[in-house]
């Protein structure tokens, strides 16, 4: 092989004296090592939707296992009952706990105001070990981009949660009650490391995502929603026919291993596809240029500058904000708000039937009308962009839309959330309403954050798509962690 210097100058010679329709051997030699598809080749299809499958299956293993660990709120009382001094009564019903699992004596027991204050505290410990995991591994995960090859990633963060979940579902048939604090440590500890893999999966399978046609990542958004779908159906099942909650807490997690596992072979599966072989071929390095022009054409030895020095590169962040910052704002402030309704101001809303008894206004009315319902309705928002994309991403009607969500706000607060403490006035007095508000919110965060999250992506190079999807998935979890935040401070104003 020729040296560089030689390279160089026959390179110039040659664009100097041949004429525009000759290939030279240098130009082929630079082709071959972007594997780029000559000029005028067509682009496969995706034969048998195969990519958009696995995109969409990815998108459901990427969150399934948090949403079960999330879900299983019985169980997490169940195995933490010994963390404070129960009363001589407490201690009665948790020796039946034991024998006889969840029967209605359980039921009421897991449901007391104690037990209901310890998942309180045991939540806002989850709730600060996975916010702060999340942010550590999205810094990380940017600065990774052009350092560890994004397969490695994946398939790292891929089998660290396997390798979390199985340690959990071990630990559901151990009796932990002689170590409850331990369990409650290791299972903190676990949560950190899941949700901060879950962060490092999903950012940079969003951010492959961008060099894909927006059908795949839309793809990979409605799989998430799927997820949630699925965990809250699951609840529901739960709750009517299960007996032992050790037994439905296992098969949660039996069904979040093989999902796991199918994920794996998922992602091994999808370069092997031609579609998927196109789309991931490789490109400039993003720091060979600006982000805010394309790389120089005239200068055939920067490809083989960039391939030489992308290893230790880190893509430029300035360009990205500047282009993504109107989308940016719509991520944060559409989660900002979901986040501040759902789940704590919407699972505090009770049936006006309540007194009634009947299970389907006490038991089931909130895993109804919050979590299978805004999931749903967040997955058809969501697959519904996958037809219509409007607005489109410089349209100043986008961040319009997800200003006026604010009006949700009131909408719920003055439904009939229980207890009330300063808003007495119940202005919407039928179950109906909430129905209606919990699937304009699900529609509406489901169809304009896909947008929104889609969008970023694709106006900015290709180079930077990948650390541009790490950015995005930044904002998301910005505004989570916000309104999260603002949430306690919204509930105290009702």
């Amino acid at each position: 092989m020729a040296s560089e210097d030689d390279f160089h100058h026959s390179s110039n010679s040659t664009y100097r004296t041949a004429s525009s329709s000759l290939r030279t051997d240098q130009e082929a030699l630079l082709e071959k090592l972007l594997n780029r598809p000559p000029p005028g080749l067509q682009r496969p299809e995706d034969r048998f939707h195969g990519a958009y499958i696995i995109f969409f299956s990815l998108g459901i293993g990427g969150l399934l296992p948090w949403n079960f660990f999330i879900t299983a709120k019985e169980y997490w009382v169940f195995k933490l009952r010994n963390c404070s001094s129960p009363t001589s009564g407490e201690e009665a019903v948790g020796s039946d706990i034991l024998e006889l699992g969840l029967d209605p004596m359980c039921l009421e027991y897991l449901l007391s105001p104690a037990n209901t204050c310890r998942l309180n505290y045991f939540e806002s410990y989850l709730t600060v070990a996975s916010t702060v995991s999340n942010v550590l591994c999205l810094m990380a995960n940017f600065l990774l981009v052009n350092r560890v090859p994004i397969r490695v990633r994946v398939l790292a963060s891929l089998t660290v949660m396997l390798a979390i979940f199985l340690v959990m579902t071990a630990l559901v048939k151990v009796d932990t009650s002689s170590w409850t604090y331990g369990f409650f440590a290791v299972t903190i500890i676990c949560m950190a490391i899941l949700s901060g893999t879950s962060t490092i999966f999903n950012s940079s399978v969003f951010g492959m995502t961008g060099s894909f046609p927006m059908r795949n990542s839309q793809a990979l958004i409605s799989g998430g929603a799927m997820g949630g779908t699925i965990s809250a159906v699951a609840l529901l099942v739960d709750l009517a026919a299960s007996s032992d909650v050790t037994d439905s807490t296992l098969a949660f997690f039996l069904t979040a291993d093989v999902f796991l596992g199918l994920c794996v072979g998922l992602y091994l599966l999808l370069p092997r596809l031609e579609y998927a072989r196109f789309y991931l071929r490789p490109v400039w390095p993003a720091h060979v240029f600006s982000g805010e022009e394309q790389p120089p054409q005239d200068s055939p030895s920067a490809p083989l500058a960039a391939l030489r020095s992308r290893d230790s590169s880190i893509p430029p962040l300035r360009p990205i904000l500047k282009k993504t910052a109107g989308l940016g704002f719509c991520v944060v402030y559409l989660f900002f708000i979901t986040s501040l309704v759902f789940p704590a101001v919407s699972t505090n809303i009770e049936s006006l039937d309540k007194g009634s008894g009947s299970p389907w206004t006490t038991r089931f009315f909130v895993p109804l009308t919050t979590f299978l319902l805004y999931n749903f309705s967040d997955l058809c928002g969501r697959q519904v962009t996958a037809w219509i994309q409007v607005p489109g991403p410089r349209s100043k009607v986008l961040p319009g839309l997800v200003l006026l969500r604010t009006c949700l706000l009131p909408l719920f607060m003055f439904c009939n959330y229980q207890p009330r403490v300063h808003l007495h006035t119940v202005l919407f007095r039928s179950d109906l309403y909430p129905v209606l508000f919990t699937s304009l919110l699900g529609l509406s965060n489901g169809y304009l954050s896909t947008l929104a999250l889609m969008y970023g992506p694709k106006i900015v190079p290709r180079e930077l798509a990948e650390a541009t999807g790490v950015v995005m998935s930044f904002y998301l979890c910005l505004g989570l962690v916000l309104g999260s935040a603002c949430s306690t401070l919204l509930v105290h104003l009702i």
